[in-house]
């Protein structure tokens, strides 16, 4: 999902990104048809800047447009939340359309770089999900608006800034907005495996003892690139060596390490490691069917709120390992040629709302965790966000803050995608 590169390319990263723009410059999506023919926005012909209006002036300008958010669609969950609850609330409180548009984030990078080369002033996307090494792409690309935090009522009353300051090790700036946490965890159902592994040595032994019961997602999928990135932690000394800034000389040195673990533990994954699901959808549909019994998630609740919708069985808990479990925080962004900026702004605004993050808290809804901090809510919204029922099967949050570890910097991801593939993807 983080790079601009197929999982099977052995062409150098920087190489398939130019040849990224080229493809794409000659190419018109589905996408860019239909908003080619949109009407123009209300920010268009009120004539209003938004990085400089008021947020009265700004709501009014947005007021009746069609707002387009570009986000990864791999989960059914999460786009239930955005198109029920979301487009509903926006539609009733602020007269807005808001349109999902399911797309990885390497992808719209790549297309916001080519809009940029060609000049194109008017884009398609008002939105984007966004975070991590794709977010450093696009501010050293200049590919955002901004800064717009300051800009957001929510995030200036309820989010601790300090909190959002970076994004896997690079500055913020103010150019994305916080609207969850994630924590990276392991799913399993106890009624076929009662005494789970829980640490990576474990792991592979389990998966010795119980060949074909274990595989991950294909790396550049988020999930699956987590999930390396996390045993690159464990296994070669944990996080603190790698928190300053990517030393090429370290990670040359110590990534071999993690390789033989991924090479020694291949033969007895699932198909015997020939094949990875390509992303996380594929080794959830492969959990449910019962063809392994591991999946794995960046959300805290994303047991319990399957097996409140009736999806995994009571059995189903969700663990994270003793040696580390990543945490982030997923932001969101406004294009530098955002057609819809006023509109972009009251969305992001509203989804950094108590009430919407609330919501979005809710195991039937997501199960995501807040971004606000909460002493500076209501005792009565702090209240709400304190009995929050969030399911037998998530891990105690005592656990959660007792092996969380942070996010490694963004430049560590794409070598390690790009290892992966060399050096265990294509050694099989």
């Amino acid at each position: 999902m983080w790079r601009p590169a197929t999982a099977g390319s052995t062409i150098p990263a920087k190489f398939l990104w130019l040849l990224l723009i080229v493809v794409a410059a000659a190419v018109s999506t589905p996408e860019d048809a239909h908003a080619g023919g949109r009407n123009e926005t209300a920010t268009e012909t009120a004539g209003v800047d938004p990085l400089s209006a008021s947020w009265e002036d700004i709501l009014a300008a947005a007021r009746g447009s069609e707002v387009r958010m570009y986000m990864w669609g791999g989960s059914e969950t999460v786009n239930g939340w955005i198109d029920g609850y979301v487009t509903t609330e926006l539609a009733e409180e602020y007269g807005l359309e808001l349109v999902r548009v399911p797309m990885d984030a390497a992808v719209f990078v790549n297309k916001l770089l080519t809009e940029k080369q060609a000049r194109t002033e008017r884009g398609t996307i008002d939105i984007l999900w966004i975070n991590g090494e794709n977010f450093r792409n696009a501010r050293e690309a200049d590919l955002l608006t901004g800064p717009i935090t300051d800009l957001l009522p929510n995030f200036t009353a309820y989010v601790d800034a300090d909190s959002a300051a970076y994004d896997a090790g690079f500055p913020t700036d103010g150019y994305e907005a916080p609207w969850g946490r994630a924590q990276f965890n392991f799913d399993v159902d106890t009624a076929r495996v009662p005494d789970p592994p829980r640490s990576f040595a474990e792991l592979a032994e389990w998966v010795r003892e119980n060949p074909g019961r274990f595989t991950y997602p294909q790396p550049p999928d988020f999930t699956g690139s987590a999930f390396v990135r996390q045993a690159f932690y464990a296994l070669t000394g944990g996080y603190e060596q790698y928190q300053d800034r990517f030393d090429a000389e370290l990670f040359e040195r110590n990534a071999p390490v993690l390789w033989e673990y991924l090479n020694d533990i291949a033969p007895y994954l699932w198909q015997a490691g020939e094949s990875y699901p390509r992303d996380l959808a594929t080794l959830d549909s492969l959990f449910e069917r019962g063809a392994v019994d591991f999946t794995m998630s960046f959300t805290q609740t994303s047991a319990a709120t399957r097996i409140a919708n009736g999806r995994y069985p009571e059995s189903v808990r969700s663990l994270v390992f003793r040696d580390g479990s990543l945490y982030n925080t997923h932001f969101l962004a406004v294009p530098f040629n955002a057609p819809n900026v006023a509109g972009a702004l009251v969305v992001i605004n509203f989804l950094l709302s108590p009430e919407a993050q609330f919501a979005k808290n809710r195991l039937k809804n997501w199960g995501d965790f807040t971004v606000l901090a909460l002493d500076r809510l209501s005792p009565e919204q702090q209240q709400q966000f304190t009995d929050l029922d969030l399911g037998a099967a998530t891990v105690p949050l005592e656990e959660l803050d007792a092996t969380g570890v942070p996010e490694i910097p963004s430049e560590y991801w794409e070598a390690l995608e790009d290892g992966w593939n060399a050096e265990v993807r294509l050694r099989r």
